[in-house]
């Protein structure tokens, strides 16, 4: 089979990255699901079709056939930003829907994206009851925990975990590490084209300059910790969908604008924005970093060409 002949799924689709990763290497998607509305409609504007909405409410045999099943499940119950619940947390569950659709409609190979914490929740024992359920059905599995800032050549450091499934025994290798990133310079809107509401308050922007210990490089974007203690980096930290207004700073004087963030993800600028800004700041931070996506995306595809 060609890589255009694969079909497949985008579950948990967000705002579509891991559709995109994939469809650059010619997938063609057969089904997408997604509950929040803002990222439905740029999912829509995007794609040209609105995913099915809460994934609990279609029944895994009417979900079309497909060869590889993507999925970014919910992550909040397993990050550090979050409270950690795991699958105590009703969001948790929700990788059961996953192991349910992979038991029912048995695709080829499957991706699933989450934070790097979810490796070492409740001691590693959530990690090994996924692979258990995983393993159960049949599939063999590699997974590692890669960063946007070495994996996807964007300036964003951003630790996720990637859990690669076949059915079938197959070599799969992960992208290797690049060189290098893009500069934030290629990033960064101009900042005379910016609206003044992006600027932080004199107030806001003293305390930051106050805080810093050291000259900053230029440009950077300045992070402030839960300590309060600011540094200021050539490359962004990770995109957060609740973080505070204030949490990443371009160059200590103002916010990162929608599009700069969705840049940071590896998006193209031909991807639209047709949401406010509190809605594209959550939507971007719950994406994946779509240069990433892309590479893995390629490695899979040769391995399940192997299996064919």
């Amino acid at each position: 089979m060609s890589s255009s002949d694969y079909r497949i799924i985008d579950l948990f689709a967000g705002i579509g990255g891991i559709r995109l990763g994939f469809e650059k290497h010619g997938c063609k998607s057969v089904f997408s699901s997604e509950w929040d509305e803002h990222a439905k409609k740029i999912y829509k504007d995007n794609f040209g079709e609105e995913p099915f909405g809460d994934i609990n409410l279609i029944e895994p045999k009417d979900i079309p056939d497909h060869d590889i099943l993507l999925a970014g499940f919910p992550c909040q119950p397993f990050s550090i930003a979050g409270k950690g619940l795991g699958f105590s947390d009703t969001r948790g569950t929700l990788f059961f829907n996953i192991e349910e659709i992979l038991r029912v409609k048995k695709p080829k190979a499957f991706l699933l994206e989450n934070v790097k914490r979810l490796t070492t929740h409740d001691k590693g024992n959530t990690f090994q009851t996924i692979k258990n359920k995983l393993e159960n059905l049949g599939y063999h599995l590699h997974y590692k925990v890669l960063n946007s800032l070495e994996y996807g050549g964007v300036p964003q450091k951003r630790e996720r975990i990637y859990i690669i499934g076949f059915l079938g025994k197959v070599d799969f290798d992960f992208p290797e590490k690049l060189e290098g990133y893009k500069p934030l310079a290629e990033i960064l809107e101009n900042d005379a084209d910016i609206e003044s509401k992006y600027f932080l308050s004199e107030e806001i922007k003293n305390k930051r300059f106050e805080k810093l210990k050291k000259e900053p490089p230029m440009p950077s974007i300045w992070h402030e910790n839960i300590g309060g203690n600011i540094s200021a980096l050539p490359y962004s930290c990770a995109l957060r969908a609740g973080g505070s207004y204030n949490y990443l700073v371009v160059n200590g004087v103002r916010r990162l604008t929608g599009r700069e963030m969705l840049r940071l993800q590896g998006f193209p600028d031909s991807y639209k924005i047709n949401v406010p800004y509190t809605q594209a700041r959550k939507v971007a931070g719950n994406s994946v970093t779509v240069t990433v996506i892309e590479r893995i995306a390629e490695n899979l595809i040769k391995s399940l060409n192997k299996l064919d």
